[in-house]
């Protein structure tokens, strides 16, 4: 079969199912497709072909013998953060560039109990900090809808993985948008989880107060599938909760879209900055949800202006603590021939971070330092109290947040935005996290050079259930989720 990489995650369940097709024929498929067009999208940086036909093997051994999880057999790629027992995790670093590490990551493990083909690891911004998966040691990732644009980050090889169809699904993470914002760029659905549904264990820190895994996928319902993988408390991550998971295949239909509430916030589409396709595109969406019985409520979210500078002082904060054990000392990248200790610090830290890294670790030393704590940090972690309570707060009218995921489109490749254009661009996703929120990014249209639009709405805590609900009902009537782009089309 030469389209298997067109089938949806349930109709690849069922065919594996019922012997339509094995999962070696499956995982064939895609590492054909990847080693014919992933040289003109370079999403993977490891392509893991001998082990992914390995556990293709034991997928079909489970199926014959009718033991297998729903997802068995079915492949996915992982984002480079994820540590890979025996596959070398990079990070998308110099630092770590020779690193192979020794465990699996708790999302890693999840999967591979569930059955699931790993085929490789894709590309990413640097230590996860960056928007276009430019800020990558291995270099940039192409946007399939247009290659001389960027497929957003930092899981810009995650997105661009799936939305070239070189995987069906793949894990992501989110700091500050880095799943919403490449799944926007990609036309694809990205879901960010609430803080701590999904274990961190395993998964390289940049930070830890902010990052959350989950999934990508062309819809909700395929979304749906790997969350109900990767979803569920972890004695290894500290900060992961112990509350029940909800089952959320079965819910996709559970929320009822006719009477929801979504507020619009007033702040959000006065915007200096927002792209005037995206704003049309969004807008559209949300009419649509309003015919589909949706009440659209206008409130405010008054700490919007704060978002950018209490997010580019936490983040970076913690990005300082967490980096610190990149030394030269204990693994990763170390200089050649140090003159002492000190050089040794200096030199593999100045050679094995890039620009953006060692610029975030600037900032996060500076805003931690002695007589300055206070000032910065300490007053950065208020303001986020007062973000959250801005959320709540709303909440209290309506059931879910709509806005756009960008305000704009996918930038060109070499764009040389400065780093405060960088920064702003983030402008409608780093709430979410500061707030530890779940959020999920729909596609619903493209603008007037053909790169996705996406929506994004922003739920209450532990509601991902509902914002797979809401989208994927969206999905049953439009069929954005379903466009795919000329590379996707290529038949290997």
């Amino acid at each position: 079969m030469t389209d298997l990489h067109r089938l949806s995650i349930r109709e690849l369940s069922e065919g594996l199912k019922t012997a339509q097709f094995s999962s070696r024929e499956l995982t064939e498929h895609y590492l054909k497709r990847i080693a014919q067009i992933d040289p003109k999208v370079k999403s993977y940086v490891t392509v893991t072909a001998e082990q992914a036909l390995a556990e293709a093997n034991a997928a079909d051994a489970a199926l014959k013998a009718g033991n297998a999880h729903a997802l068995a057999g079915i492949p996915l790629a992982h984002k480079d953060i994820f540590c890979t027992q025996g596959i070398k995790t990079t990070a998308g670093s110099k630092m770590l560039d020779n690193f192979i590490s020794p465990y699996d990551a708790t999302v890693v493990a999840k999967a591979k109990a569930a059955g699931l083909v790993t085929l490789g690891k894709v590309n990413m911004d640097e230590f996860a900090m960056g928007s276009t998966s430019e800020n990558s040691y291995v270099g940039a990732t192409s946007n399939p809808w247009a290659l001389d644009h960027v497929p957003g980050g930092s899981s810009g090889g995650s997105a661009a993985a799936v939305a070239a169809d070189l995987a069906p699904i793949a894990t992501g993470t989110d700091t500050g948008g880095s799943i919403r914002q490449p799944a926007s760029f990609c036309g694809l659905t990205g879901l960010k989880p609430t803080y701590g549904r999904v274990s961190r264990f395993g998964m390289i820190a940049y930070a830890s107060s902010l990052d959350q895994g989950g999934p990508m996928a062309r819809s909700a319902e395929d979304c749906a599938y790997l969350m109900n993988v990767i979803a569920g408390h972890d004695a290894k991550d500290s900060t992961s909760i112990n509350k029940e998971v909800d089952d959320y295949v079965a819910n996709l239909n559970g929320t009822a879209v006719k009477g929801l509430r979504i507020g619009i916030p007033k702040q959000y589409f006065n915007v200096a900055g927002l792209d005037a396709d995206v704003k049309a595109r969004v807008e559209e969406s949300l009419k649509k949800l309003e015919e589909m019985g949706a009440i659209l409520v206008e409130i405010d979210l008054n700490m919007t202006e704060a978002y950018v500078p209490t997010y580019y002082l936490i983040a970076p904060a913690e990005a300082s603590s967490n980096l610190s054990r990149f030394d030269g000392v204990r693994y990763g990248y170390r200089c050649e021939n140090p003159v002492d200790l000190m050089d040794l610090y200096k030199r593999s830290r100045s050679e094995g971070f890039g620009a953006e890294v060692q610029r975030r670790i600037l900032i996060g030393t500076y805003a931690l330092s002695a007589g300055y704590y206070d000032a910065y940090y300490v007053k950065a972690q208020k303001v986020r109290r007062l973000i959250q309570q801005d959320f709540l707060k709303a909440f209290e009218n309506v059931d879910v947040i709509a806005a756009p995921s960008a305000p704009t489109t996918a930038y060109k490749i070499g764009a040389n935005l400065s780093p405060t254009e960088m920064y702003l661009g983030d402008i409608y996703t780093l709430a979410v996290n500061l707030a530890g929120l779940p959020a999920i990014n729909a596609p619903v249209g493209f603008d007037k050079d053909s790169l996705p639009v996406g929506l994004q709405l922003i739920g209450n805590y532990w509601s991902e259930s509902q914002l797979l609900s809401i989208v994927h009902q969206y999905q049953q009537n439009t069929d954005w989720h379903t466009k795919r782009a000329a590379i996707a089309e290529e038949n290997a």
